[in-house]
């Protein structure tokens, strides 16, 4: 499979994973000149803006360890670009969905919000 596949596949995974966990998924895919978010969901009263990271193995390290400071601003500007632009005002959290081969990790408000 090549990765546009792969990413795909992971994506379709984490959706299915979110919502059997009780999320709402409002959108995928949402891109906008600031950058890209995989996955806006809604959980109870809060938007969260899900990073989906996958990793064949753990050689190079867990997948949300590939969440950096600058793909964390990139998912933080595009989050508040979202926000704007559909005039929502409610709580928000950055989550990330970790997949291994067999296995799906969910890290709820894997990074805060921060001035960038």
């Amino acid at each position: 499979m090549n990765r546009r596949k792969v990413g795909e596949y992971t994506e379709a995974q984490a959706r299915s994973f979110l919502e059997k966990e009780g999320y709402r998924v409002m959108e995928s895919n949402f891109r906008c000149r600031q950058g890209e978010i995989d996955i806006i969901a809604e959980e109870l009263d809060t938007i969260c803006f899900i990073e989906v990271k996958y990793r064949s193995s753990l050689r190079c390290g867990y997948p949300e360890e590939s969440v950096t400071a600058d793909k964390q601003r990139k998912i933080i500007r595009s989050a508040l670009f979202y926000l704007g632009l559909h005039q929502i005002s409610a709580n928000v959290r950055f989550d990330v969905v970790s997949i291994l081969p067999g296995e799906i990790r969910l890290i709820r408000n894997a990074f805060e919000y921060r001035n960038t």
